[in-house]
């Protein structure tokens, strides 16, 4: 069943690129970009997360909190964050439990092939925990304006 606003958001946990264990349940009373993406350092992922480093402050300035995720180990995630100087952290989720818990682990197709693969869609979780908005279609470059817009 897919995700809906107003949706509870799924409950989850998972490392960062340092090791530390991050829960939905630490955001209780935040509002949170809960991002989802391909692959770390390719050139959309990169542009995402970039545009979302640059205008930080201005999310936070609107009460957000920025987690990205994707399926990369932490090993990649420190690479990623320390080669574009992220601000927020990036959780492994190896196993892929909190991208099919958010329904964003689909069959994609690539000249051609088609194969499983997240799909980059952004959730804003609001104070309660609850589903306020999805962007399923992410224009990369302004991301943060579609948040805030």
């Amino acid at each position: 069943m897919e995700l809906q606003t107003g949706d509870k958001a799924p409950a989850f946990s998972a490392k960062d690129e340092n090791g530390n264990t991050i829960s939905l349940a630490d955001y209780t009373g935040k509002k949170l970009v809960l991002y989802f993406y391909p692959k770390d350092d390719t050139p959309g992922c990169t542009a995402q997360a970039c545009n979302l480093r640059d205008n930080l402050s201005e999310l936070q300035a609107k009460g957000y909190h920025v987690l990205g995720v994707s399926v990369d180990d932490e090993k990649s995630h420190q690479k990623f964050i320390k080669k574009f100087s992220l601000n927020f952290p990036l959780l492994a989720d190896t196993d892929h439990s909190v991208v099919e818990s958010y329904g964003v682990w689909k069959e994609k197709s690539m000249y051609g092939k088609t194969y499983m693969g997240t799909v980059r869609t952004t959730f804003l979780i609001d104070e309660a925990g609850k589903i306020e908005r999805i962007i399923g279609k992410v224009d990369t470059g302004n991301h943060t304006s579609q948040i805030i817009g």
